[in-house]
């Protein structure tokens, strides 16, 4: 009788104990850092697909979408620190707050934001970019994949980083609408502009209807380092796959300078 005495504490600590784990778990995740998986090539060369970064929630505070299925316990930003250009920010899509998007943060509040002729202009002025060589808009040993300009872009404040130009004709399909040359956007207050690095591949603040503005509450984190990387967008699950599909010149890559 003793021994099974013994047996349920014994379960019941383990218990506890994985409950424990799991709760550590759930803070860590909602108020320090959260794993993303990169999906989409709309931030090469910056960000490759098969790609899993962790993005840091204590950067700018906490909005409801710090928290798992979006709990509505307040409103607005607790500890709000400002984004600053050029952050690669993730965020909840504002059409659709149950979809993450990750994008780089391009215009502040009252910024103008306009693309003319491929080529950003932020409040009248040009920004100004170097060029550089061609690289493969995927994997860079694929050899048929399509290639494009990777240039250098220098924002206002002094930031830098590369980005990836077709220097083709960018015409949305479905809309019509031209993403190389667009209207003059002036960022609402409480608002951002956040662009692609792979600037005639994204679907972002460009797109008014689908992405638009992104407002200050819908913030979720910056983009801090690349964990682990796979090429072919192999899942962490399918283990079997990794030695053949293992970037090991992006793991452990800070996205400080990037």
């Amino acid at each position: 009788m003793a021994k099974k005495e013994k047996k349920k504490e014994t379960t019941g600590e383990m218990l506890r104990s994985l409950g424990y784990a799991l709760l550590i778990a759930l803070v860590f995740r909602s108020l320090a850092y959260e794993p993303f998986h990169i999906p989409s090539g709309s931030m090469q060369n910056t960000l490759q697909v098969g790609d899993y970064i962790f993005v840091s929630k204590l950067s700018y505070g906490y909005s409801r979408y710090s928290f798992p299925f979006g709990i509505d316990w307040f409103e607005g930003r607790k500890f709000f620190s400002a984004p600053e250009r050029g952050d690669i920010v993730v965020f909840r899509l504002p059409t659709n707050p149950k979809v993450d998007y990750i994008k780089r943060l391009i215009g502040l509040p009252g910024d103008r934001v306009q693309m003319r002729d491929g080529r950003l202009y932020i409040n009248g002025e040009r920004v100004k970019v170097t060029p550089g060589g061609t690289v493969a808009m995927g994997d860079a040993d694929d050899d048929a994949a399509p290639r494009a300009l990777e240039l250098t872009e220098y924002l206002p404040g002094g930031r830098s980083h590369a980005m990836l130009d077709t220097r083709s004709p960018n015409i949305d399909a479905s809309s019509g609408f031209d993403t190389d040359n667009t209207p003059e956007y002036t960022v609402p207050e409480d608002h951002y502009f956040m662009m692609g690095d792979n600037r005639d591949h994204s679907q972002d603040s460009r797109f008014l209807r689908e992405v638009g503005f992104v407002p200050v509450e819908n913030l979720v984190g910056r983009a801090e380092v690349i964990a682990v990387s796979f090429k072919g967008g192999v899942p962490l699950w399918k283990f079997w796959q990794w030695p053949n599909a293992l970037r090991n010149d992006r793991w452990f890559t800070s996205l400080d300078d990037k």
